[in-house]
């Protein structure tokens, strides 16, 4: 899977979807204009110590991102969009698209591709979503259909259980 933000603003949120693409093996593009540096401490915060983890890929500008990728299949995230995001069949190489967090996508792609426009359904008083919270929705969906490959879906207690047994009382 890859996860493309288009002119980000916020450090914090873009180290948050950086740390989802480390965890879930999703590859990240980041396309400029960035409203930071890439050297940013609170980029590098969000992140921790995931970014080895993943791959990130920065474009100049949406029509360099669309010439490399020619041939994907794109999914443009938008509340304008005319259909949910889980009425959507996901591979794993689709491109999975979102917009800056003060603005979206500019409306003038989104018409140009609104049949593959998609949208996290919520309250009609609330204008959207945090974009790190959006991205890992539509990504586990996405991954769900999948089967997550390459995840682990059970975990394993680490021995420390002693921790716990004031808690007992009250389970």
């Amino acid at each position: 899977m890859h996860i493309v933000l288009v002119e980000p603003e916020i450090p914090q949120n873009t180290g948050n979807i950086a740390r989802t693409c480390a965890a879930t093996g999703a590859v990240l593009h980041l396309i400029r204009p960035l409203g930071f540096s890439l050297d940013d401490r609170y980029l590098k915060r969000a992140g921790l110590d995931y970014w080895h983890l993943m791959e990130l890929h920065v474009h100049d500008d949406l029509t360099s991102f669309f010439r490399s990728t020619q041939g994907a299949h794109y999914h443009f995230a938008s509340t304008k969009a005319p259909r949910s995001y889980t009425e959507v069949i996901y591979g794993p190489d689709d491109m999975l698209i979102f917009g800056r967090e003060t603005r979206g996508l500019p409306e003038n792609l989104l018409s140009q591709c609104y049949d593959r426009c998609i949208r996290i359904p919520m309250r009609p008083e609330a204008r959207s979503l945090n974009l790190s919270n959006s991205v890992a929705i539509v990504l586990y969906e996405a991954l769900r259909q999948q089967g997550f490959p390459g995840l682990t879906e059970e975990g394993h207690l680490t021995g420390r259980e002693e921790e716990a047994g004031a808690w007992l009382d009250y389970v």
